[in-house]
């Protein structure tokens, strides 16, 4: 399974908004991690479409959390980012081909598409088992907070 980078990015600036009194800036949040300021704003588009940041305008600004970290699930960063589809589609290749299968043997999923469908409900519980406030735990929360508020 391949993720974008973009979700790497996003679970930290999530783990950062858990962790501010008030907004935080885009720049702020890529100074933070070393990254490009374009590409996050773009991965922060796409957590505020989702409903798991807001923005906020003014001197002022930036994202806040829009619920408590507990609330929001690794699995909920992932689809707001990569989307909702499963890693694997199944195209049916078993009736393609010198040994393709008659249709009428192929009204049940096949071994190889009930596997992946498996792997990956599991994958899914797993990551909508681990909070952003779980994520939070593991890091020197101290040392977060006061890169946050210096200047």
């Amino acid at each position: 399974m391949k993720l974008s980078g973009g979700v790497e990015w996003s679970l930290h600036c999530c783990v950062v908004l858990s962790q501010a009194e008030g907004p935080v800036p885009t720049a702020r949040l890529a100074e933070l991690h070393g990254v490009s300021r374009t590409y996050l704003a773009k991965h922060l588009q796409s957590l505020a479409r989702a409903g798991l940041v807001h923005p906020t305008e003014g001197r002022d600004g930036g994202y806040l959390l829009t619920r408590a970290a507990s609330e929001i699930t690794v699995l909920d960063v992932v689809q707001a980012v990569d989307g909702p589809e499963p890693a694997f589609r199944c195209t049916e290749i078993r009736q393609q081909g010198l040994l393709a299968a008659p249709p009428e043997q192929c009204r049940a999923a096949c071994g190889i598409a009930k596997v992946m469908a498996t792997a990956e409900k599991a994958w899914r519980s797993e990551l909508s088992a681990v909070t952003i406030s779980d994520l939070a735990a593991t890091l020197d929360l101290t040392a977060l907070r006061d890169k946050l508020t210096a200047s």
